[in-house]
């Protein structure tokens, strides 16, 4: 029996055919370079430069959600590559383009295409891509004029590791492998499934003990701590009353997840985020309206176990978040049919807020 609250979808990281993550399949997809739902006002680099250190953001990942009013409707996540600006709360090296009108209304092929290059660094109007990153690239190569980037430090990436060797007045343009430049994030598909709530019994499956999953719910060492000690109930309220509520708000995102700890992703649209600490959740008046002058709701937000698949982890500093949670126009702008900046609140995990 449906309870009225929207369904929220939960998103898996997995291994992709290369046709599936490709623009004509709408895909949902992590890593790579993007793949862009429409030309028409594709970002250039000035629109995907870090608000802290200036430099080109990577993409991070894509979400295809359609709408009502728009058929097809993605939303791309960018972030940056320096750890530097990813320490405090700051968000401004996060940015989300989104299109809503490109491809027609019939759904994509099925099968992979026969002997189509899925990596292109042209798009049909005309327009060139960076061949470091696939965002925007309107320089060129001052003597081939047959590669482009957008700016002097993906060129230079690029002059390092394989254009200084093929650089010529007689070269095409034409490169038969795609090579890894260390700038882009590992690909993979992101694949969803409808959250299973957990009971007030304890769990999905319903154990029949029940005691496993519940442990698994609980801080760590509490469970063990508690076995074979009896305690009345003035002694229960006294432990109960001394969690803090940022003990409760961690906790209860410890127990969301325990069913199914491999999430990278949680969407509902106009749902609820998640959140991970107690500290550092906005309020209404930190999200702001659109441009079309809308209030922005919840759409979807990224767990901390993506990192786990972005081989970022380091001794040193790395790129690091606890939740990213993404806000967009409650009205969709059905009038705007371009790229759209929308918002993107970052919260630290326990512990890093200050």
């Amino acid at each position: 029996m449906s309870s009225g609250k929207p369904v929220m979808e939960l998103g898996f990281v997995e291994e992709g055919e290369a046709w599936r993550l490709c623009s004509p399949q709408f895909p949902s997809k992590v890593g790579g370079r993007p793949a862009w739902l429409g030309e028409v006002g594709v970002p250039g680099p000035d629109a995907l430069q870090c608000g802290l250190c200036g430099k080109q953001l990577a993409f991070l990942l894509q979400v295809y959600a359609p709408s009502a009013g728009s058929f097809h409707r993605t939303v791309f996540l960018f972030c940056c590559r320096n750890p530097c600006c990813h320490k405090g709360t700051e968000t401004q090296c996060l940015k989300l383009p989104r299109k809503n009108d490109t491809y027609s209304y019939n759904p994509p092929p099925d099968t992979g295409p026969d002997g189509e290059e899925c990596i292109t660094y042209q798009l049909k109007c005309g327009l060139h891509l960076c061949r470091v990153c696939g965002c925007l690239g309107p320089k060129t190569c001052s003597k081939c004029h047959n590669v482009n980037y957008c700016s002097k430090e993906h060129q230079l990436m690029d002059w390092k590791l394989e254009h200084k060797k093929l650089c010529s007045v007689h070269f095409d343009g034409t490169i038969t492998a795609v090579a890894d430049h260390g700038f882009l994030f590992p690909e993979y598909e992101i694949v969803t499934e409808a959250e299973e709530l957990v009971t007030e019994t304890g769990s999905r499956d319903k154990n029949e003990s029940g005691t496993e999953k519940d442990k698994e719910s609980l801080p760590s060492g509490i469970g063990t701590s508690l076995e074979g000690i009896h305690l009345d109930e003035q002694e229960l309220d006294a432990m109960a009353n001394h969690e803090t509520k940022e003990d409760k708000v961690f906790n209860n995102f410890r127990k969301s997840i325990a069913l199914e700890p491999e999430q990278v992703l949680r969407y509902c649209r106009d749902g609820e985020p998640l959140w991970i600490s107690q500290k550092n959740i906005p309020r209404k008046k930190d999200i702001p309206n659109c441009g079309c002058g809308t209030k922005r709701i919840f759409e979807f937000q990224v767990m901390p176990q993506l990192l786990n698949h972005l081989k970022v982890d380091s001794l040193e500093d790395s790129i690091d978040w606890g939740i990213l949670a993404v806000f967009t126009c409650a009205a969709n702008c059905s009038a705007e049919k371009q790229y759209v900046p929308e918002f993107v609140w970052k919260q630290e995990v326990v512990g890093d807020t200050v």
